[in-house]
């Protein structure tokens, strides 16, 4: 089983405009047309069974409708191979009661994306939403590193990261774009070895005209000095092709269990198929 676990979609009616003015801030184009008839047909052509969603709240007025879709996606993923997790604001003032919610809903995690949500990730008000979000037993999912599209200040460090993890001792944290993008010498040097998952997406270098990418040799360097338990498959999409970031896993020198680890075994049992996943 495969399982795409950073995704994205955007509503019907402003996908088109957002998809455009994001790939012009990025100065990359997309790989679907941004909506969920498009993830799905990525999904067809690269063999992927489920994507996950990872909604992201950039005003507090957003959180309740976005946990709402979450919800609805996860009660007929197994019809349209379509999870997702919740999102939360920084400024939320009940996020308590909110992150209760969501488990309560079976929501398996959040999204935090410190950069679009302009804190810094070791601010005590991310902090205290990974700290409770722990407490609850839901994942929650940062962005790390620079944003393609906004690269300055960089909110999500690795020395931030190690922060969080110190101060909040949650051992369920998941860094995106491989804890760091771009910081890969940081990202080595401060989590490689900690207890932390990282995924893949838009991290290897499968998109043309993009620099900066890990290529296959120091991808499977950080794969086995972190281990493959603890990293977990992810495009981005539609920012990167479903297929072609398949397809260049497989063709790297790392083991088969190794492979299938990262494709979508640990994923399995960090969803636990309780937002009834079964087709």
């Amino acid at each position: 089983m495969i399982i795409d676990m950073h995704t994205h979609v955007y509503p019907e009616k402003i996908a088109k405009r957002a998809v455009e003015k994001l790939s012009k801030a990025a100065d990359i184009p997309a790989q679907s047309n941004g909506m969920k008839s498009g993830l799905q047909e990525s999904m067809k052509r690269a063999g992927v069974d489920y994507s996950l969603l990872l909604p992201v709240a950039t005003s507090v007025k957003q959180v309740d409708k976005m946990n709402q879709e979450a919800v609805a996606a996860n009660e007929c993923a197994g019809e349209t191979g379509l999870l997702s997790f919740g999102s939360i604001h920084p400024d939320t003032p009940d996020y308590k009661e909110v992150l209760s919610w969501l488990a309560d809903h079976d929501v398996r995690g959040i999204k935090l994306h410190p950069d679009y949500q302009g804190t810094f990730f070791d601010d005590i008000r991310m902090e205290r939403i990974v700290d409770k979000a722990t407490e609850l037993g839901l994942y929650t999912v940062v962005h790390g590193g620079i944003d393609i599209g906004l690269p300055d200040p960089i909110h999500c460090t690795p020395a931030r990261t190690v922060k969080v993890l110190q101060d909040t001792g949650t051992d369920k944290l998941i860094v995106a774009h491989m804890g760091g993008w771009t910081l890969w010498d940081e990202v080595e040097e401060l989590l490689i070895g900690r207890n932390v998952y990282l995924d893949t997406s838009f991290s290897i270098d499968c998109l043309e005209g993009v620099q900066g990418l890990l290529n296959k040799e120091r991808f499977t360097r950080m794969v086995r000095d972190h281990g493959a338990d603890r990293i977990l498959f992810g495009t981005d999409s539609p920012w990167c092709d479903q297929k072609q970031s398949k397809e260049w896993i497989l063709h790297t020198d790392l083991t088969g269990e190794e492979k299938e680890k990262i494709l979508g075994e640990n994923a399995r049992k960090l969803l636990g198929f309780s937002c009834k996943m079964e087709r």
